[in-house]
């Protein structure tokens, strides 16, 4: 009869049992952190449950994308996982655990209250930690509601003519849906769709793909971001690759590298999925993506013919944002050189300026040196002249002091004796 195996021999089937994650994403071992968020979207959207119902297969497929994801988008994970593997990832999520046997019997109070501030420390910062991404856990809920209504086709669809912008005020977590139409000529022609807020209100532009049974299957989404008094989500079917530029650099990283905010600010510029859209009906919806307030906006659904100048314009700029881009990594390596050499450069010379003044010091001292007076005898006799020049205005004083006092007074003219004889009458 086999024993049973431990938690290591366990631990050690299940990581056997896991396929690497680049091969689960499909991606390289070099590829940018942006290169792995789109294709764990596009697996995402793919094998999403919502989009999957009833469909283990997909579930599973989904949890394994989500689990390589979140080891390949934590820069140290996948430092650790890329030199020991899944054994280093896995060893930081293990459990805590104290051993307070060693304290003795005399310092057990000591170990039950080190044992109660632990766990405090512990509770506080589960309870800090819910608090923060509890906002964030109910809008995923509220919005993967949303979307299950969206894919069991429950939702209402509004018609949404070409240039023809409509505004309104869509609550909290909720979607409004809007259906346009187009023909071939104007899918030929290109096609955008675009939604701004004049309050800056925080919102999500979704484009979904129509299944057969009804439902809807979301397909693309875009943030909205802040542009000059507005915020504002675009989707730009041209014909052409269009490209979306999203936050690679957190602040965190930019507080410790100024610098790094602006080499890497172009690696989020990424092609979007779908590049054009065919004759038919096509539903787009905005979603209210704040928590505490519905969210004001102006959608506006338009046919590019008109625009041609605009698209050349386009493609031009992106052509030329793509190749700004290969440049910016030449750049950086010049420029970190540089600024290494600089504060190389400002370190010797604050180096040399202390040595200049060092030697200066010294040779002024050896100069101070050529006298046949000692310092210190020097200033001794000068201390014993002051004292003998006190000494002799001291007796001086007491000389003239004594001889005023041997000196015979000098009768004044005024001060005559009488003699009166008390005999007499007056």
């Amino acid at each position: 009869m086999p024993g049973h195996r431990s938690k290591s021999e366990k631990l050690d089937a299940a990581l056997q049992l896991r396929r690497d994650p680049y091969e689960v994403l499909g991606v390289s071992r070099n590829s940018t952190d942006q290169e792995i968020k789109s294709a764990y979207r596009r697996m995402a959207l793919k094998y999403h449950p919502d989009k999957n119902a009833n469909d283990p297969k997909a579930a599973d497929m989904f949890k394994e994308a989500t689990f390589s994801y979140n080891i390949l988008s934590n820069s140290d994970k996948r430092r650790q996982y890329d030199s020991a593997g899944f054994e280093a990832v896995e060893s930081e999520s293990q459990e805590l655990e104290l051993d307070l046997s060693s304290l003795g019997a005399v310092n057990t109070m000591f170990a039950a209250l080190f044992s109660i501030g632990v766990f405090v420390m512990i509770f506080l910062f589960m309870v800090s930690y819910f608090s923060v991404n509890l906002v964030f856990q109910l809008k995923q809920l509220y919005q993967a509601t949303v979307l299950e209504e969206a894919l069991n086709g429950v939702v209402t669809i509004r018609p949404f003519p070409l240039g023809q912008p409509i505004s309104k005020r869509v609550e909290k977590q909720s979607a409004h849906f809007y259906s346009v139409t187009i023909t071939e000529e104007e899918a030929q022609a290109g096609f955008v769709c675009r939604v701004q807020s004049s309050d800056r209100s925080k919102f999500k532009l979704l484009y979904f793909d129509q299944e057969e049974n009804g439902g809807l299957s979301l397909a693309l989404q875009e943030d909205s971001a802040k542009t000059g008094k507005f915020t504002s989500a675009g989707m730009y079917f041209l014909g052409f690759p269009v490209y979306r530029l999203e936050q690679t650099i957190n602040s965190a990283a930019a507080n410790k590298d100024p610098d790094l905010a602006f080499f890497k600010k172009l690696d989020g510029f990424q092609p979007c999925e779908l590049t054009e859209l065919k004759a038919g009906t096509h539903v787009f919806a905005v979603y209210g993506d704040n928590f505490f307030k519905s969210a004001s906006y102006t959608i506006e659904a338009l046919c590019a013919a008109p625009f041609t100048e605009e698209k050349e314009s386009l493609r031009n700029l992106e052509a030329q944002i793509l190749s700004k881009r290969v440049e910016l990594s030449k750049f950086e390596t010049e420029y970190r050189e540089v600024v290494a050499q600089f504060t190389e450069m400002t370190s010797r010379y604050a180096q040399e300026m202390q040595e200049i003044d060092d030697l200066l010091k010294q040779r002024n001292e050896i100069h101070a040196s050529y006298t046949t007076v000692p310092v210190m005898k020097q200033s001794t006799s000068k201390t014993r002249s002051r004292g003998s020049y006190k000494e002799a205005k001291e007796d001086c004083q007491l000389r003239e002091k004594r001889s005023t006092r041997d000196r015979p007074k000098k009768k004044k003219w005024y001060n005559v004796h009488l003699r009166v004889d008390k005999r007499k009458a007056c």
